[in-house]
């Protein structure tokens, strides 16, 4: 049987249609073409793990997120806790559970217990968590995977330490106002 055009059209249409789908899944679990792997846009995720057991995601420090944070009292009582970021967003509540460059939420820490996870840059933090003495407040940020992003095998986290004092025992008078708390707010950021 002699191939027509007709035969030919048909079978290249085939043969693309076989070709085309092999080439998508390859190029969707992470092979470049030559076979080779690509880089991961997202880092690499290590058998380290952070303080609470979740494991962390390596990057580059070339746009790495960054987080800092400030903690001051409130005039209705707890603290006012406000962080601000760099190459990083709060995903929104019921974010898929994948990682994304740039994105994820917050576990803030308080004398290295969780606290809250927060989608936000604020959080009002109770008086009950930080009692008289001095109080380390830690903000570490994590992919939506539950992953933590992480730099030179560190956690990605910001911190703040908070000294709560009597301001009757500052001084050597007897005060007749209530016992306000005093505070020095240290902002450092731990990650480099």
């Amino acid at each position: 049987m002699p191939m027509t055009p007709r035969i030919r059209r048909t079978l290249a249409a085939l043969a693309v249609s076989v070709v085309l789908p092999l080439g998508a899944a390859a190029c969707a679990v992470g092979q470049a073409h030559g076979g080779a792997d690509s880089p991961s846009p997202i880092g690499k995720v290590l058998d380290d793990t952070d303080s609470t057991g979740r494991h962390l995601r390596e990057v580059d420090t070339k746009n790495a997120p960054e987080v800092e944070v400030e903690v001051a009292p409130h005039s209705g009582g707890g603290w006012d806790v406000r962080l601000a970021f760099r190459h990083f967003r709060c995903s929104a509540p019921g974010a898929g559970r994948r990682a994304v460059p740039g994105r994820g939420f917050v576990h803030l820490l308080v004398d290295g217990r969780e606290v809250t996870a927060l989608r936000t840059r604020a959080y009002r933090l109770p008086d009950r968590l930080v009692p008289h003495g001095t109080h380390h407040v830690t903000a570490r940020l994590y992919a939506d995977d539950g992953t933590v992003w992480a730099v030179r095998r560190q956690p990605v986290q910001g911190a703040a330490d908070i000294t709560v004092s009597d301001a009757a025992t500052a001084t050597d008078e007897p005060s007749t106002a209530t016992d306000e708390p005093s505070v020095t707010t240290t902002t450092l950021v731990v990650m480099k």
